[in-house]
């Protein structure tokens, strides 16, 4: 991937700067239970011998991430303590003082510099336009505000509360090194993020695959090309070695207690169901309204007795196992399957025809999206796993661009039910506005000489969100609605919002297939 010109970054440190004093304008905004939940991982790791970590129960919200989350919660503890000591008292439930809440915020504050170092590296990486004096011309300025001021990273951290930046900052490091052919420590990287986060696994297949295929074989041509016959054990045994050994270190002392099943049994609870506490904009949120959509026709054309279906309360807003009322019922070994095979092709793509790192990077947002669109129990948050590495591609190709700004604007407003105070309405609002309005402004002026990022269709679409919001925000917070269908705005949401995920899945399949991006390597 071509360097970018040796120019001026002094606006890099202001942009830092600047969103960091955004954040702190949050810290005594709403934050959602994941507060609780990471307090009171302080209080198990800082109070409790590791061998009841992944035991202790008394709260509701159990340590669930891999080891060296845990170990990364037992030492924020040590500086916790020098706030407010009860927050870490195993038995304090629900505790939020206000030294609780300025550490906890200030902790994630803090860790986003991780973050905004993994995003300077990315945009070290993007080719520039040479002579360019104008900022909005420069794809380096732009990728680092999209990265840095992302919509989505400051609603879910800063307000909903939770890690995601300081977790962001390993992948797009990860990424970076391997664009910049520093395979080792790409893969190091990455290993040590899949132990704070297993919800990484998404974007394992990528992973693997490339190092296999454009590291483990001799590279002949800039195109990322390789020969069959050179096969390299000595890089294997090189890529083995640090993937066992981060694993070693994070699961080894588990191993040794003998408490890998109960540790493993924490980070995999298939019995959640299919969908989380609201449905995230995926091919799940449509077959589940399509299974209601089926129940009340039928009951109205008299086809389906209604006191005889079962009750599936998929919009309940609990996490909890359902069946399908009509529609066969997916348990997660089908959504495995139908996970795996939507992201089969482009794994055997990246192994059949590799294009450097350029094809790497496709295939993990791929990846990302397929595991997002029909994975088991899928988070909402888990769409920025695709958005934030699109967002290197959209300032390098218009394609990638139009794709960009249909799965931002779309993955971005499904995270507005997290936020759903009153008093945070006008916060989100004008965030989401100030994020979609540059976007759509600097993108369409970087790739202004290649024509329209959008097309018509496209538009109308995106430009039908804004109904969706005032009607969800607005009027039904206002109606008799309210009392009978509390859910019914996550409903509405997640569909609608899904269709632009999908829509964006399938798109950039076709943009993978076709070759489309050939005309610009990374």
């Amino acid at each position: 991937m071509a360097a970018p010109m040796e120019e001026s970054w002094s606006w890099f440190p202001a942009l830092a700067l600047g969103v960091s004093l955004v954040k702190c304008l949050f810290i005594s905004a709403y934050h959602s239970t994941d507060f609780e939940v990471h307090r009171n991982w302080l209080a198990i790791t800082h109070s409790l011998p590791v061998s009841r970590w992944y035991h202790e129960n008394t709260s509701e919200w159990t340590l669930d991430y891999p080891p060296l989350f845990a170990w990364f919660e037992y030492g924020l503890s040590h500086v916790a303590r020098h706030f407010d000591r009860s927050m870490l008292l195993v038995e304090n439930l629900n505790y939020a003082s206000p030294s609780t809440v300025l550490f906890q915020r200030l902790s994630v504050i803090f860790t986003d510099l991780l973050f905004i170092f993994a995003a300077r590296e990315c945009c070290r990486c993007v080719q520039e336009q040479k002579g360019s004096r104008d900022l909005l011309n420069r794809p380096s300025f732009i990728l680092a505000v999209l990265l840095i001021w992302n919509f989505g990273l400051l609603i879910v951290d800063h307000i909903h509360f939770q890690y995601n930046g300081f977790l962001f900052g390993f992948l797009l490091l990860s990424v970076a090194k391997h664009l910049q052919a520093q395979h080792l420590q790409g893969a190091l990287l990455f290993a040590i993020l899949l132990n704070l986060k297993h919800i990484y696994l998404y974007v394992a297949p990528a992973y693997g695959v490339f190092l296999l295929r454009s590291y483990c074989f001799t590279q002949d041509n800039k195109d990322g090309s390789v020969r069959w016959g050179s096969f390299s054990l000595r890089r294997l045994l090189a890529l083995g070695g640090i993937v066992v050994s981060v694993c070693a270190l994070s699961f080894g002392p588990f191993i040794a207690m003998g408490q890998l099943p109960q540790v493993l049994s924490r980070l995999f609870p298939f019995k959640r169901g299919l969908c989380h506490a609201y449905w995230a904009p995926n091919i799940w949120a449509l077959y589940n309204v399509l299974d209601k959509g089926v129940v009340v026709l039928g009951a109205k054309l008299k086809l389906l007795e209604e006191a005889e279906l079962p009750r599936a309360s998929m919009t309940g807003g609990l996490v909890q196992e359902f069946q399908h009322a009509v529609l066969p019922s997916v348990s997660p070994s089908v959504a495995l399957v139908c996970t795996l095979l939507s992201i089969l092709p482009a794994v055997a793509h990246l192994w059949l025809r590799p294009s450097g790192p350029g094809g790497f990077l496709r295939c993990l947002l791929i990846c990302a999206l397929g595991s997002f669109m029909f994975g088991w129990h899928v988070h909402e948050k888990a769409i920025l796993i695709a958005i934030l590495p699109l967002s290197i591609l959209a300032v390098q190709s218009r394609e990638d661009a139009g794709i960009y700004l249909v799965l931002t604007t779309t993955g971005h407003y499904s995270l507005f039910p997290l936020v759903f105070t009153a008093a945070e309405l006008p916060i989100k609002v004008l965030l989401m506005l100030i994020f979609v309005i540059f976007s759509f402004t600097a993108l369409r002026k970087l790739h202004s000489s290649q024509g329209s990022l959008l097309h018509p269709l496209e538009s109308v679409y995106l430009l039908g969100l804004a109904p969706v919001a005032v009607a969800c925000e607005v009027v039904f917070p206002l109606s008799p609605w309210q009392q009978k269908l509390p859910f019914l705005p996550l409903l509405v949401t997640s569909v609608y919002c899904s269709l632009g995920v999908c829509y964006s899945f399938l798109r950039m399949y076709c943009s993978l297939l076709r070759g489309h991006h050939k005309h610009k390597q990374m």
